[in-house]
């Protein structure tokens, strides 16, 4: 494994170092970069175009490279915008999670609570590093997480904000009583992205002995097999900026949606026909998707 950065004491928010040496050339033209964050983690970012910002946050087992430039989104963008894509820890060439223990005297799930909020501070942390008030932010699967707590805690950060293979599903059962049932699919195409995804997992773990890849497919059902719970609390009457959603046909749509159709002021949902949960990504209809909706959304000049 990689040794990790010796550990400062943290501080919420605040960048207390920047990447030693300048942007390196990357695969695909893209540019790389590297934050310390201020509690010590070392994370890898790739950076690609100019203009008004996007931030990309990768799927649990993912990457910047694998999930933004591979599939051909990142390039997309960056035809006329900073396009930042981050690794997130435990991910790509960034630092595993460090082992940290709660504060004296405090429960154990302290120090889970903490390591859930990391991803979050580290894209507020690369946001300021770069100088970025902000940006149009998109996450997939785990990465949507992230975005949806971003959105909670940070609103003030978004442009646009975008959800892939996620949704904010409802908390209220006389409302989710009434959600029109999601259609139960495969997509033959399933097999080979979960090969291609577990060989992605094997390969970085093979290369830095370890890593936290969030489970990826069945992370977004609940202990009921139901969409996963929100994992944020959030007041969604009080977001004003464009925000869209887009899942695949057989990845729980509905239920991921009712909610943010019901009580979003600008809410746009788009639904990958015969796709699952794995197979969206990689699709025209989403890259398009979601090109369409940062575009048309960007700031007047």
């Amino acid at each position: 494994m990689r040794p990790l950065v010796k550990l400062s004491p943290f501080v919420s928010m605040v960048v207390v170092a920047a990447f030693a040496a300048a942007p390196a050339l990357a695969q695909g033209g893209t540019t790389e970069g590297w934050l310390t964050t201020s509690d010590g983690a070392r994370i890898h970012y790739l950076e690609m175009g100019t203009g008004v910002p996007v931030v990309l946050i990768h799927g649990g087992g993912g990457s910047a490279q694998s999930n933004w430039f591979e599939t051909g989104i990142g390039q997309r963008l960056a035809k006329n915008h900073h396009v930042v894509a981050l690794d997130c820890r435990g991910h790509g060439e960034s630092d595993d999670y460090p082992k940290r223990a709660p504060a004296a005297g405090a429960p154990a799930s302290d120090g889970m609570a903490a390591a859930r909020n990391w991803p979050v501070l580290d894209v507020i942390e690369l946001m300021d590093h770069l100088g970025i008030a902000k940006a149009h932010i998109h996450g997939y699967s785990w990465g949507g997480t992230i975005t949806e707590q971003l959105l909670a805690t940070h609103p003030e950060r978004f442009i646009t904000a975008a959800l892939g293979g996620w949704g904010i599903p409802e908390i209220d059962p006389e409302m989710k009583a009434k959600i029109p049932p999601d259609k139960v699919g495969t997509d033959p195409l399933e097999a080979e992205a979960i090969a291609r995804f577990r060989e992605r997992v094997a390969a970085r773990k093979a290369r830095y002995g370890g890593g936290a890849a969030a489970p990826q497919g069945g992370e977004t059902k609940g202990s009921d097999g139901g969409p996963a719970r929100t994992t944020s609390k959030i007041d969604l009457t009080t977001i004003k900026i464009p925000v869209l959603a887009i899942n695949g046909e057989f990845d729980q749509p509905n239920a991921k949606t009712a909610r943010m159709a019901r009580e979003l002021a600008n809410f746009r949902s788009v639904v990958v026909p015969g796709k699952t949960h794995m197979t969206a990504v990689p699709t025209s209809q989403y890259t398009e998707a979601l090109v369409e909706f940062i575009n048309a959304n960007d700031p007047k000049q």
